[in-house]
């Protein structure tokens, strides 16, 4: 299956969970604005952990690409703390949501649609941080999105990034429906294209569920070394999500920050 076709399905599930007001698609509230405006940035690039402080270098004025990043959260409150943000990602639904809560807060960030395996567009060391949230598992190849976020990051520059654990992947969840308890099947690396029937791949596209990938731990970390990345910051956190028997047994997401030293 063709990359555009998964890219395609995937957008087109983004949108739906808009339309479905998942909660990775809701505008962070005028409160939230206002503490980031007053320099109290709080950020998910995993499901439950806020980025350690210690983590930003200071925002003002920073150039700032959220990757894959849309619905209105992280976006507006980088830019409210006072860096020059552009936010890219492949749902314009998403991306709707967060120039809908940049009007009302009157912020200036930039929006454009995308997907996160063509960043042709952005120049050479053009961003001084990239906030990627938890979205490569929703691509089948991500070696040439880590070394592109070194070529369009600064020399210095920072990638703070968060991942799915591709343990998660191990149990089959295939059939959307909260009553079936998941089987051991699967192996890493993992896709839903490959191993998904036909009929289930229908299931998939009426229910809106996007296509996911279970990456290897050395394609995670060890792609962002093999960049030009030196990670200094890790943690760990778990899912938001019940039906999984793994959740409440190990950690299932992980968060990195990582400084571009390729060019130095």
């Amino acid at each position: 299956m063709k990359t555009e076709f998964i890219l395609n399905h995937n957008r087109e599930s983004w949108n739906r969970k808009v339309e479905n007001k998942n909660q990775w698609t809701i505008p962070v509230s005028s409160k939230e604005i206002s503490e980031a405006r007053s320099g109290r940035l709080k950020l998910l690039l995993t499901p439950w952990k806020t980025v350690p402080e210690k983590w930003f270098p200071k925002i003002q004025n920073l150039n700032v690409l959220c990757l894959a990043s849309a619905g209105g959260q992280q976006a507006p409150l980088l830019t409210a703390a006072g860096a020059n943000v552009t936010v890219f990602d492949i749902s314009e639904k998403q991306l709707e949501q967060d120039l809908r809560i940049a009007k009302k807060e009157h912020l200036s960030l930039k929006a454009i649609q995308g997907g996160m395996t063509d960043l042709s567009l952005f120049s050479d060391s053009q961003f001084d941080l990239i906030f990627h949230p938890v979205s490569n598992c929703f691509i089948p190849d991500i070696l040439p999105v880590w070394k592109e976020c070194s070529r369009i990051l600064k020399p210095g520059g920072i990638l703070l990034a968060g991942f799915a654990n591709p343990v998660i992947y191990l149990l089959d969840e295939s059939e959307p429906n909260d009553s079936v308890q998941p089987v051991l099947k699967n192996k890493i690396t993992y896709s839903d294209v490959d191993s998904l029937s036909p009929e289930q791949k229908e299931k998939y596209a009426k229910a809106g569920i996007s296509y996911e990938f279970g990456h290897t731990l050395e394609d995670q970390i060890g792609g962002q070394i093999n960049s030009g990345f030196a990670i200094t910051g890790f943690y760990e956190d778990k899912h938001h999500m019940k039906k999984n028997p793994l959740y409440d047994k190990i950690f299932t997401f992980i968060a990195t920050k990582s400084i571009n030293h390729k060019n130095n």
